[in-house]
């Protein structure tokens, strides 16, 4: 008897559970806001809390060399670095902030040597315009020179000096790196890859493959990325807003205001100099990357440009 009463009492519970649930939902349902309607022509960015996927422009250069976008394996490939750069936020508008600061030092010395505006974009897959960006494999600086290859292409690297933190030396060596394999190699496309790979390397791919068109040729993996790379930063650092990067002109990192102070003997204290001349040794460092100690020895009458800030 009473486990019969037990038993009806879990069944009015249960119902009565039940029916309420049912009661919520129908509560919350009516109560619910609508979906939001829109067309995609409306919506202000792409990128706005949505993910899309991109359209691939119709056309696109490297150097005044032409992409062919016709090529399904080329355009998956540049599909891939598209996607990557356009919503790695964090990343790419970070770049773009700096963009003014870094190109201040970088375009005047590309122009100088004869070197293409786009390989200020091939600076930016290497070191996302970071001066001190170190790969794993020791690679340093705006245009991560090996500590060899930087030495046959003029850079100083000492315990005291390390050139490859230069904005301007760096710069300099990575115009002679470009000429040269845009000489041996014959296109500026195959030279950007040249200065990933080794212009040695990629010679002997070309040779062995028979075809000397970067896009026809089987590549490593990192090397098979990098064109690719820099033809994305390209297309969304000179169409910020349309990937959704939206930036004031306040938001910018201008250039640092200095004055160049020619130096052809020994410092030996580095921070007592930086005070001389009215400013700090961490500023003297920020200006300054290549010098990496306390003392700047210099027994050859070498004359070094050491920039002092100016004050706004």
């Amino acid at each position: 008897m009473k486990e019969g009463v037990l038993r009806r009492l879990r069944w009015m519970l249960l119902i009565g559970a039940a029916g309420f649930g049912i009661l919520f939902f129908i509560q919350k349902t009516q109560s619910a806001p609508d979906p939001v309607k829109y067309s995609k022509e409306n919506v202000l960015s792409p990128f706005d809390n949505k993910i899309y996927a991109i359209q691939i422009p119709d056309r696109m250069d490297f150097a005044g060399e032409p992409v062919p976008l016709s090529n399904t394996d080329v355009k998956q490939h540049l599909d891939r670095e598209l996607l990557i750069n356009a919503y790695w936020h964090s990343q790419t508008i970070y770049i773009l902030k700096q963009y003014p600061q870094m190109i201040s030092y970088i375009e005047p010395i590309l122009k100088k040597n004869g070197i293409p505006h786009d390989f200020i974009y091939l600076c930016v897959a290497e070191s996302g315009l970071q001066y001190n960006a170190m790969s794993p494999d020791g690679a340093l600086g705006l245009w991560q020179f090996m500590k060899t290859t930087g030495q046959r292409y003029g850079l100083e690297i000492s315990a005291e000096v390390d050139e490859r933190l230069s904005f301007e030396k760096s710069t300099e060596a990575a115009c002679r790196y470009l000429l040269d394999s845009k000489q041996r190699l014959g296109s500026w496309t195959l030279a950007a890859a040249a200065f990933n790979m080794g212009l040695d390397g990629l010679s002997e791919v070309i040779r062995k493959q028979k075809v000397n068109n970067y896009y026809d040729l089987y590549l490593n993996r990192e090397t098979s990325r990098y064109i690719y790379r820099i033809l994305a930063l390209k297309e969304v650092m000179n169409n910020p807003s349309q990937y959704g990067f939206n930036l004031e002109v306040n938001d910018l990192y201008n250039p640092y205001k200095y004055k160049s102070v020619k130096v052809d003997t020994t410092i030996t204290d580095l921070a007592a100099f930086a005070q001389m001349e009215k400013t700090n040794y961490k500023m003297l460092r920020v200006l300054n990357p290549w010098i990496i100690g306390y003392t700047l020895t210099n027994t050859e009458g070498k004359l070094y440009n050491i920039k002092i800030p100016i004050a706004d």
